[in-house]
């Protein structure tokens, strides 16, 4: 079953429990996944991996605006987006921890053959690639600036 598919199933499902958090976020997710389906070149259907990379943009978004929200003590709004962020997540892959990244950041350097916080341009572009999807580019920044120091 493609994420699509799950995510119509769930529409039906959540309308069935009558769940309107979950189906609030998750008419969100069926919008997104049409507009992409209906984009040229894609033939009505939207790959697994493009429905993450539009799942993982619009987790960024809820998070960004629940941020937004918060500094200007607006927790009703915090908490619509709170809510549809965890709808989101359930489709997302686990994120890594912050001990696991460093790990692999270490490697990626000495790969790289980084030695300063000047080599930062070089390193930060391979672990974005590596952590696709795993792992919050912020994170990832300063994890990479407190490595290389």
């Amino acid at each position: 079953m493609t994420l699509q598919e799950k995510i119509n199933a769930d529409v039906i499902a959540a309308m069935k429990a009558k769940d309107e958090v979950g189906l609030r976020a998750l008419r969100g997710l069926k919008s997104a996944l049409l507009l992409a389906a209906s984009e040229p070149g894609a033939n009505g259907n939207v790959t697994d991996e493009a429905a993450l990379k539009i799942f993982q943009k619009l987790a960024k978004q809820r998070k960004e605006s629940l941020e937004i929200y918060l500094q200007n003590k607006r927790e009703d709004l915090a908490k619509v987006e709170q809510e549809e962020l965890s709808v989101i997540e359930r489709y997302l892959p686990n994120q890594m921890g912050e001990e696991e990244i460093k790990v692999q950041l270490q490697q990626i350097i000495s790969e790289a053959g980084a030695i300063s916080a000047a080599d930062f341009g070089k390193v930060m572009p391979l672990a974005m690639k590596a952590f696709a999807g795993k792992a919050d580019g912020k994170i990832i920044s300063a994890l990479l600036k407190q490595l290389l120091g």
